[in-house]
């Protein structure tokens, strides 16, 4: 006889997916994820001898000027490739994530010289319309809505309009006009609100690093600031996925030998001539503290905050091995610091540095990964005056006879000679970043 029919079991709940669909936006975009390694700062890294030991390490692709976009071939340029020949070849890569940075502020970078952009401080329309609507229109394409899109939105930008305005020592006439005309504000606001409404994109917001807004009077101002700009022109705090700090710059990660809390026979160490009473001493403290402002300010509590590694490892023979004597709070601070800059404010070129922690996803509580936003081996800027079709200009603190200005404490620049024009390789820095890389290279 035939077998009674079977019952089909009862559906079932299907098991949430593992990975959000297509566009979807995850917690954090680099944790499991495979980063794009730009084949243009490969063949430079490859060009140095040891090179090969870091130039699979995913980086950032600068966005500096409106050319940038569709990418340029002269000789003053970062290389031929433009936004959308670095997403196509990252989707030849496979690769999970792409990083780039979108630096072009009207009056950018208002109190250097080095860096500073194309756009005059007036030209918050041309920012809009000629930069900012281009990369949308690019990373908005729908055949990169796998691909994770990190832009690193406006170093150097907000923090200006706090530190170096009015009556700071630091003040320039260009961070006070735009201040005034509140170009930085709505340009950041604009380029929050055009890229964060692409699904797959994750904006970072610069946030400076301890060495320049670790002070009181600096620490919940310019989280202010940064709130301010997250909500102008139409943008929501929704729109700043997190915040990025020691962006090319060289503060260390963490300062083994010492904390903040340190006292020298009765005296804090924030009394010492180095921590010159900041109250933080290295990045990672900084990073999770200025985090948890951030939300009391209103953003969003799991925000996640990224650190530029690329070049504060401080290894070599230079490193301490252990904390300075305890004579006095310089003594001890200066003997144990593994941060051998003559000042925290020197940012060019800075001789004896080296390479970082490699980039890696989710280190610590509140930080979404280490990063190498600045490509190492690409200068700060020119060590003397270098005609250039860039807009780049000299400043005196890439120059290594330059004895410093208020905001370095009047302190010898400590930057590498015969540096060439910011963005352009620089192989002899790149050689010593190799080798005072800490951790060491193998």
């Amino acid at each position: 006889t035939a077998p009674p029919p079977t019952t089909a079991p009862p559906p079932t709940t299907a098991p949430p997916p593992t990975t959000p669909p297509p566009g979807a936006r995850v917690d954090n975009p680099y944790l499991n994820a495979v980063g794009y390694v730009n084949p243009e700062w490969k063949a430079k890294a490859e060009s140095v001898p040891g090179g090969d030991r870091v130039s699979n390490t995913s980086t950032a692709v600068w966005i500096d000027r409106i050319a940038a976009i569709e990418g340029t071939d002269d000789s003053q340029s970062n290389g031929p490739m433009g936004v959308r020949d670095h997403l196509n070849e990252a989707l030849r890569q496979g690769a999970d994530y792409i990083q780039f940075v979108i630096y072009n502020l009207p009056g950018r970078d208002c109190a250097a010289l080095a860096s500073n952009g194309e756009l005059e401080p007036d030209e918050l329309p041309r920012y809009k319309a000629e930069f900012i609507d281009p990369i949308a229109a690019i990373q908005s394409d729908a055949m990169y809505q796998d691909l994770r899109i990190i832009n690193i939105i406006e170093i150097d930008s907000l923090p200006n309009l706090h530190a170096n305005t009015g009556s700071n020592p630091g003040a320039t006439p260009t961070c006070d006009l735009v201040k005034q005309n509140g170009a930085y504000v709505n340009g950041i606001g604009y380029a929050l609100a055009t890229l964060g409404a692409i699904s797959n994109v994750y904006n970072y917001v610069d946030a400076a690093h301890h060495g320049w807004i670790g002070w009181d009077s600096n620490f919940s101002p310019v989280a202010s600031l940064l709130k301010e700009a997250a909500t102008a022109s139409g943008s929501t705090v929704d729109n700043a996925h997190g915040f990025i700090v020691n962006t090319a710059n060289y503060s260390a990660l963490h300062e083994p030998h010492f904390q903040i809390t340190d006292m020298v026979n009765g005296q804090s160490i924030r009394q010492s001539t180095w921590v010159d009473w900041n109250q933080y001493v290295d990045e990672l403290s900084f990073a999770q503290a200025f985090r948890d402002e951030l939300v009391t300010k209103g953003f969003d509590s799991g925000v996640g905050m990224l650190i530029d590694t690329s070049r504060n490892g401080w290894g070599g023979s230079a490193r301490p091995t252990g904390p300075g004597p305890m004579t006095d709070v310089d003594s001890y601070v200066d003997g144990g610091r593994i941060d051998r800059r003559i000042h925290a404010g020197n940012w060019c070129n800075q001789s004896g540095a080296g390479l970082g922690e490699r980039p890696r996803a989710a280190p610590e509580p509140g930080i979404d990964a280490y990063v190498w936003v600045k490509p190492p081996g690409e200068s700060d800027g020119s060590s003397e005056e270098i005609p250039n079709n860039d807009g780049k200009g000299f400043d005196r603190m890439c120059d290594p006879t330059y004895d410093g200005n208020a905001r370095s404490g009047y302190n010898p620049s400590g930057a590498l000679p015969d540096a060439p024009i910011s963005g352009a390789w620089f192989p002899a820095q790149f050689q010593q970043l190799m080798q005072n890389a800490y951790p060491p290279l193998p």
